[in-house]
C-alpha cells in the first residue's frame, strides 16, 4: 500500500510538472491569461495526495474539526469521569483529528494516584484497553477552571491562566465537537476548582463564538445530573449548535462499570470506570462507520441504551437542543473517521447495564474500600469516619435548605415552592446574578455545597423566583444553620461554587 501511494503521488508529480510546462508555453506564445486561470483551475482540481484537502458529499471543503473535552472533577472516586474523556481523545485522534486541535481538561490525578491498581493506566470498559497513554496535559490541576474553559473555546490566548495554552483557534468553516463529563445540579455543572460553570455564563462564551463567527457548526455531548437544565430555554436555534444530553432538566446520571455489576471492573478496582451516556455514545462511534452514521442515528441508540430499553428504570432521558437540522449530519465531521473501524451488529451491543447514580458513586468507593480494609484496623476506622462524614453533610446540607424555605415561605408552602419545576423551554431561573447570591450566602453560613449539594440549586433559584430578598434569604441562613461553618465545610478553604 505505502509503495503504491509513493508511485501514485511521484505520476501526479510528474503529470503535474508536464502541464506547468506546457501552461507556461501558451503564456510565452500569448495566451497568458487564459494559460493561467486554466492553471489555478487545474490546481485546484488536482492535488499531490499530502494536499487533498477531504470535502463533504456536496463537494464543499470541509474545514478544521475541533474538539474540547473536559472531565469536570477531581479524586478517585471520580475516576470514570477522567476516563470518559481519555477514551474520546482516544476515539478522536483514531479518527484524524490532530492533537493541536484537540483541547484537554483533566485534574489528571487519578492515573497515578494510590489507589490505582494500574499505576499510569486509565480504562473506561472491564475489559478496556489503556486510554490514557498519550493524552496531552493541557490543563490540569489547578489550572481546570471554568475561566479557562471560557477562554480556550473563544481562542483568547491572553485570557488562558497556566496549562498548555492551547485554544480553540478556529474559523468559519471549521466544525467544534464539545464533550463534558461531570457531576452536575440544575443549573450548573461542576469544575474541580470553584466556582461551578453556571449555564448563563456557558451559553453567552457560545453566543461570543458564534458572533465572531468562530465556526461553522457545533455538536455539544453533556454527561451530568439535571444536565438539560443547562440549555433548557437557553440554547437558541440559531447558534448553529446541537445539543445532546445524558439526563432532562430534573434528574440523574448515571455512572456504570462500577464494582458488583454486571458487567464488573477487575476486581482489583474499587471504583466505576465508566458513565452510561458517555459509554453509550463512544461505544457506538467505535462500533460503525462514522462516514455513515448521523448524528440523529446516534442520538438513538445512546437514548435507547441510557433509558435501559425505553424502561427508565435507573436511567434517564437524553435529550436534545439547539439546532436539530444539524443532527442529520454524518459523524465523521465531528469525530473523524477511521479506515479500520470494526462493524458489529448493533444488537450485540449489551444495552441494559447495572448503574449507580452520580451522586452516590463517591460513597460507593469508599465503600468499596472499608469492605476491602483489614478488620480492626486504623485504616479502616479512617475510612468510617470519612463515610460518617460524609452522610452527616449531607443530612446537614439538607436539612439546612429545608428549615431556610420553612422559614420564608412557612411549613405548609415551602415544600411545593422549593421542589417547583418550571414548564419545558423556561430557564430554571430569571435572574442568575440573583442565584449566584444565594449560592454564596447559603454557603458562608451553612457550609460549601459540595457535588452532592449541587442538587439544590433548583431551590435557591425558586426562592430568586418568588422574589425573596437577599437580606431575607441571609436572616434565614444564619437561623437554620447558626453560625460560620468550620474546618474543611468552610468556603474560604474550598473556595465558593459562585
Amino acid at each position: 500500500m505505502a509503495n503504491s501511494w509513493a508511485m501514485d503521488g511521484f505520476a501526479l508529480f510528474v503529470i503535474k510538472s508536464a502541464v506547468v510546462v506546457l501552461l507556461l508555453l501558451l503564456e510565452a506564445i500569448g495566451d497568458g491569461e487564459a494559460a493561467r486561470a486554466r492553471l489555478e483551475r487545474w490546481e485546484a482540481g488536482i492535488r499531490m495526495p499530502t494536499e487533498k484537502e477531504e470535502r463533504e458529499e456536496n463537494g464543499e471543503e470541509i474545514g478544521t474539526r475541533w474538539a474540547v473535552l473536559v472531565a469536570g472533577s477531581s479524586g478517585f472516586g471520580n475516576y470514570r469521569h477522567q476516563a470518559d474523556v481519555c477514551h474520546a481523545y482516544q476515539l478522536l485522534r483514531k479518527g484524524g483529528l490532530k492533537e493541536e486541535n484537540i483541547v484537554v481538561f483533566m485534574y489528571d490525578d487519578i492515573a497515578y494516584s494510590e489507589f490505582n491498581p494500574r499505576p499510569g493506566i486509565i480504562i473506561n470498559h472491564p475489559q478496556g484497553q489503556d486510554v490514557y497513554a498519550g493524552v496531552p496535559k493541557d490543563y490540569t490541576g489547578e489550572n481546570v477552571t471554568a475561566k479557562n474553559l471560557y477562554a480556550v473555546l473563544l481562542g483568547d490566548k491572553r485570557a488562558v491562566r497556566g496549562g498548555s495554552g492551547k485554544v480553540i483557534d478556529s474559523k468559519p468553516n471549521d466544525r467544534i465537537f464539545f464533550y463534558y463529563s461531570d457531576h452536575g445540579g440544575p443549573g450548573v455543572l461542576g469544575m474541580p476548582n470553584l466556582p461551578f460553570i453556571y449555564a448563563v455564563n456557558f451559553i453567552e462564551v457560545l453566543k461570543k463564538k458564534h458572533a465572531a463567527r468562530g465556526y461553522k457548526e457545533m455538536v455539544i455531548y453533556v454527561e451530568a445530573c439535571e444536565s438539560g437544565s443547562i440549555f433548557e430555554g437557553l440554547m437558541t436555534e440559531d447558534l448553529d449548535i446541537y445539543v445532546t444530553t445524558a439526563s432532562n432538566a430534573q434528574e440523574l446520571s448515571w455512572g456504570t462499570y462500577c464494582p458488583g455489576m454486571v458487567p464488573s471492573p477487575p476486581p482489583e478496582f474499587l471504583t466505576c470506570l465508566g458513565d452510561l451516556y458517555s459509554v453509550a455514545w463512544m461505544e457506538d462511534s467505535e462500533i460503525h462507520s462514522l462516514k455513515e452514521e448521523t448524528i440523529q442515528q446516534q442520538y438513538q441508540n445512546v437514548k435507547y441504551r441510557a433509558s435501559n430499553y425505553n424502561t427508565y428504570d435507573v436511567g434517564s432521558h437524553v435529550m436534545e437542543y439547539g439546532n436539530k437540522s444539524i443532527k442529520f449530519e454524518k459523524l465523521y465531521l465531528y469525530q473523524g473517521f477511521s479506515q479500520d473501524t470494526e462493524k458489529i451488529n448493533q444488537n450485540s451491543l449489551q444495552f441494559h447495564m447495572d448503574v449507580v447514580n452520580q451522586r452516590d458513586a463517591d460513597l460507593l468507593f469508599l465503600w468499596q474500600r472499608y469492605k476491602k480494609s483489614e478488620e480492626g484496623s486504623k485504616k479502616k476506622k479512617e475510612i468510617f469516619k470519612q463515610i460518617a462524614e460524609t452522610i452527616k453533610h449531607r443530612i446537614h446540607l439538607d436539612g439546612s435548605v429545608e428549615l431556610i424555605g420553612n422559614l420564608l415561605f412557612g411549613p405548609e408552602r415551602a415544600a411545593s415552592i422549593l421542589s417547583a419545576v418550571r414548564p419545558s423551554g423556561w430557564p430554571l431561573v430569571d435572574n442568575w446574578d440573583c442565584l449566584k447570591a444565594l449560592v454564596r450566602l447559603l454557603e458562608s453560613h451553612c457550609g460549601s455545597l459540595t457535588q452532592y449539594g449541587m442538587k439544590h440549586m433548583r431551590t435557591l433559584a425558586n426562592i430568586c423566583n418568588s422574589g425573596i430578598s437577599q437580606d431575607a434569604m441571609k436572616e434565614a441562613c444564619m437561623a437554620a444553620c447558626r453560625g460560620r461553618p468550620s474546618g474543611s465545610l468552610n468556603p474560604s478553604n474550598l473556595g465558593y461554587s459562585a
